[in-house]
């Protein structure tokens, strides 16, 4: 397995667990709390939806949803006002119930106090999962959860949801405990603070031999001693190298690397870390799960609307990442990278950019592969050429750690899913489709198409 220099990394990490860890509640600001600056930024409010009234009662204009009474099971909330939120998906308690029907929102602007017109919430989202089984599917916190949509600062919502059984009657009902999640990302990355409204960074120890750069908590020291000797402790951002001075830091732990995979590293692209785009350390589970090696990278949409801007790409990275850990019930977030539509790469789940860190982007098919997820929907509108250059010169890089050719096929074994049973052995391309591993339409149909062009460059971009 490729890596990086281990005996540097594990100084740095034994350095940073020598001391005791301190993990407050990810919980919204107290008012005690609030007093104290900096704070943990960002916020989740879960409202439950509530079944709808009588036809009169509805409001009108909602496509696709008509006000007869004799229709299958409807809920929604009606229009009101709310705490300010960028970011809105709906969940529901069961994560192996299927949501069948339309998801559909209005939001007010928080800026112009204008009501957007009625916007579709894409409702297939379990297939962006840890596989069934694993610890992280099995912890019980997972919850059944549409995509989520990015709406831009906001204050107010309304929310139609129906179902829609088509041949299946069984599906006239909606899964149970619905409710409509609205993430506030938060203005920066700001520091994490103890639920006694005390900075929750370790300092040192009474002798002041231990100790953390100012500011910096245990958890964000875990998290970015993953990436030394890449970027020093605290870096925002992993500098992108050329293709020689990639493949000569691209060393094993036992300084070793194997003559035939040394040509074949693409060059490393700058990686914007969590710290650089503000993820709160303290939201995720302690530590990092890993596979054996990176035989795959699965390309993603994260089907969340493309009204973004790129400076506006790590506060959507921070909703994304909320909705994940506190709505969705996982451990981190999904995705293992991130590209935005200006072709800026960022780090995804935490473990190190360079380590085969399992993620849960592709259920069935986490093991042993990484999910790259363009941050926007592109099923009718086509992906920008940043982007899809940025995948490119991504995969090139991670896939050459672990001497894979983007143009050839791979071997997975299922972890499970809805397109190939648990155990079997699947052929795929080294660069796939979400849809390739799940029954899916991920990564959109204007991206998918985009795939072979991207693996004869990555491959390129390695030598080949």
């Amino acid at each position: 397995m490729r890596g990086f220099l281990a005996s540097s990394i594990g100084v740095a990490t034994a350095a940073a667990l020598a001391l005791p860890l301190v993990l407050p509640t990810p919980a919204l600001a107290t008012p005690a709390t609030a007093a104290v600056a900096p704070v943990v930024p960002g916020s989740t409010q879960s409202l439950p939806l509530a079944p709808l009234g009588p036809a009169a009662e509805r409001s009108p204009g909602v496509p696709g949803m008509s006000t007869s009474p004799r229709l299958p099971e409807a809920q929604g909330l009606t229009a009101r006002e709310v705490k300010t939120f960028s970011l809105i998906g709906v969940v529901w308690d069961d994560a192996g119930t299927e949501l069948f029907g339309r998801v559909q929102v209005r939001t007010r602007s928080a800026r112009t106090a204008t009501w957007s017109d009625w916007q579709d919430v894409e409702t297939h989202n379990s297939e962006h999962a840890a596989d069934p089984g694993t610890p992280e599917g099995g912890s019980g916190k997972v919850r059944g959860s549409t995509a989520p949509l990015w709406v831009g600062e906001s204050d107010g919502i309304e929310v139609r949801v129906r179902a829609e059984p088509g041949s299946n009657p069984a599906a006239a009902r909606l899964p149970s405990g619905m409710r409509i999640e609205l993430v506030d990302p938060g203005a920066t990355s700001g520091q994490p603070t103890a639920p006694d409204g005390k900075n929750g960074a370790p300092t040192g120890d009474d002798k002041g031999e231990i100790g953390l750069p100012p500011g910096m908590t245990m958890a964000m020291a875990e998290s970015s001693a993953a990436n030394v000797p890449m970027a020093p402790l605290g870096a925002k951002e992993i500098p992108a190298l050329d293709k020689a001075d990639s493949t000569a830091d691209a060393v094993l732990a036992d300084d070793t690397l194997e003559a035939a995979a040394r040509p074949y590293i693409g060059p490393r692209p700058r990686i914007v870390t969590r710290k650089g785009w503000g993820a709160d350390e303290n939201l995720r589970e302690n530590g990092f799960v890993y596979t054996n090696t990176v035989k795959a990278a699965f390309v993603h949409h994260t089907a969340s609307g493309n009204n973004y801007a790129c400076k506006d790409a790590p506060a959507v990275l921070r909703s994304l990442y909320r909705y994940h850990v506190i709505s969705s019930g996982w451990r981190d977030i999904g995705y293992n990278f991130a590209v935005d539509k200006c072709g800026t790469v960022y780090e995804g789940r935490a473990g190190g950019v360079a380590r085969p860190v399992m993620g849960a982007h592709t259920m069935g098919f986490n093991t042993d592969s990484m999910g790259v997820a363009v941050i926007g929907s592109f099923t009718s509108n086509a992906p920008p050429s940043a982007a899809v250059d940025a995948v490119a010169r991504l995969t090139a890089w991670k896939l050459g750690l672990f001497g894979a050719d983007p143009r050839a096929k791979t071997t997975l074994k299922s972890g499970g899913g809805n397109r190939y049973p648990k155990g079997k052995n699947v052929s795929m391309n080294v660069i796939s489709g979400h849809r390739d591993g799940f029954a899916t339409e991920c990564p959109g149909r204007r991206l998918y198409s985009l795939l072979p062009p991207t693996r004869n460059s990555s491959a390129k971009l390695q030598g080949r």
